[in-house]
């Protein structure tokens, strides 16, 4: 069996662009020869299904209750009879492929409700490792090269699930004081998961993203955590595009445009570092 990598894309924020930079990331991934599988964890509005344009029909099986078993599903106390039940093809049941070579699990609306649902067990461990438990024995044999996570945007159960799971945080920043403090603070909440229940969780990828470079401030920022997160921080930054916007909007990454424009072309660029990046950083973790 060959290894599978795993990463998930987190800060306790929402619209720093962590589905965006998970799904370039996974096209990125794809385009330096890797097998790659994303997983939408980050809530019902299915975002990163709409990123690689498949969220309508996966919508018309949720509203025709077709959609099971789902994400949602493999936390459950019966996933392993369900399991066992549907066979080894199991997962195939899960993921959706795309027609930019990532496979994808979407996310369910029946992730709403999980947070509540994984608080109810009272046994810490088994509260945060379900997912991990799940990628373990069902994933990791299927034998995808790198599996990303994409969070929500904010600290609850699904999120110590999928970190855990995932043991490398990769996180997308705007060039900003609160995006600042908030990288600062991840850091301190991955030492606490490690303190807590030993187990360790590297920063492994902090990405400068959507940056504007004609403004003075934006270059002091980019200087700024280059001197705080040399041992994490990526090597180059994602420039801000309005063709990543537009592409996203027609349901694909800016790898997949006919023209795109020079910014795009230099994300592309900064996406394909930063996957290549990643993977030394995930085969031998920095002390982040």
């Amino acid at each position: 069996m060959n290894d599978t990598y795993r990463a998930a894309a987190f800060l306790d924020k929402g619209g720093t662009g962590k589905t965006t930079t998970v799904a370039h990331l996974a096209v990125a991934l794809e385009e330096l020869g890797h097998r790659v599988l994303a997983i939408d964890l980050a809530g019902k509005q299915g975002d990163l299904a709409k990123h690689f344009g498949v969220w309508h029909e996966y919508r018309d099986q949720v509203t025709d209750d077709e959609a099971w078993p789902n994400i949602s599903t493999v936390f459950d106390d019966s996933w392993g009879t369900i399991a066992s039940k549907l066979g080894e093809t199991v997962v195939d049941d899960l993921v959706i492929e795309t027609e930019e070579a990532p496979s994808l699990i979407p996310a369910h609306p029946g992730l709403d409700t999980l947070d509540s649902a994984l608080g109810n067990i009272d046994d810490a461990r088994d509260r945060y490792t379900r997912f991990e438990q799940f990628l373990t024995d069902f994933v990791d044999p299927l034998e995808y090269d790198v599996v990303l996570l994409d969070l929500p945007g904010l600290t609850n159960n699904i999120t110590y699930n999928g970190l855990w799971a995932a043991g490398n945080a990769i996180t997308p920043v705007e060039m900003g004081p609160f995006e600042a403090e908030q990288a600062a603070a991840l850091r301190r909440d991955l030492d606490k998961i490690a303190g807590n229940f030993s187990v360790q969780i590297d920063l492994s990828l902090i990405l400068p993203n959507k940056v504007d470079t004609r403004t003075t401030l934006a270059e002091e920022y980019l200087a700024s955590f280059a001197d705080t997160y040399g041992d994490a921080i990526a090597p180059d930054y994602i420039p801000y595009s309005q063709d990543i916007r537009n592409a996203a909007q027609r349901g694909m990454t800016a790898f997949e445009l006919d023209s795109p424009s020079a910014t795009a072309q230099d994300a592309c660029e900064a996406y394909l570092t930063a996957a290549e990046t990643l993977m030394t950083r995930v085969k031998e973790p920095v002390d982040a």
